[in-house]
Order: C-alpha cells, then sequence, then structure tokens
C-alpha cells in the first residue's frame, strides 16, 4: 500500500452540513482512507488515500462532482 495525502483547496466557505457530505462522498471511494477538513482554514481539505488504489484527481472530481469549485493544492 502507498500512502499519500492530497490537499483539495474549496473555492467558497460551505458549511458544516456541506463539509460533512463531502466527506462522507469521499469515504465511498475505494481507496480513501481519512478526508478531514483544516480546523484554521475550513476551506482546505486533505485527504490521506492509497495511491495504489485511486488517483488524487479521482479525490478532486469526486468533490467537484457535488457542484464545488476546488483545485488541488501542493504539498
Amino acid at each position: 500500500m502507498q500512502l499519500s495525502d492530497v490537499l483539495i483547496h474549496l473555492d467558497q466557505a460551505i458549511n458544516e452540513t456541506e463539509k460533512e457530505n463531502i466527506i462522507e462522498q469521499l469515504r465511498a471511494v475505494d481507496g480513501v482512507i481519512a478526508p478531514r477538513f483544516n480546523k484554521d482554514r475550513e476551506h482546505l481539505l486533505l485527504v490521506s488515500y492509497n495511491s495504489d488504489r485511486v488517483d488524487s484527481l479521482v479525490l478532486l472530481n469526486e468533490v467537484r462532482d457535488q457542484g464545488y469549485q476546488a483545485q488541488l493544492v501542493g504539498l
């Protein structure tokens, strides 16, 4: 297993329910280990994942498919 992290920046403010929905959607993706929002910068989403099973662009598209504008941020 190759453990990786990706940081996803959301362009708009979102509420707690929206955050929970995003996290739930990402947890359903095979290979995702731990999606979580940064408590100090709530527009940043850190996702730990198995890069042997899923690609960071798939994770980004999962967020975008929910109607959010987002982009990957280099770590």
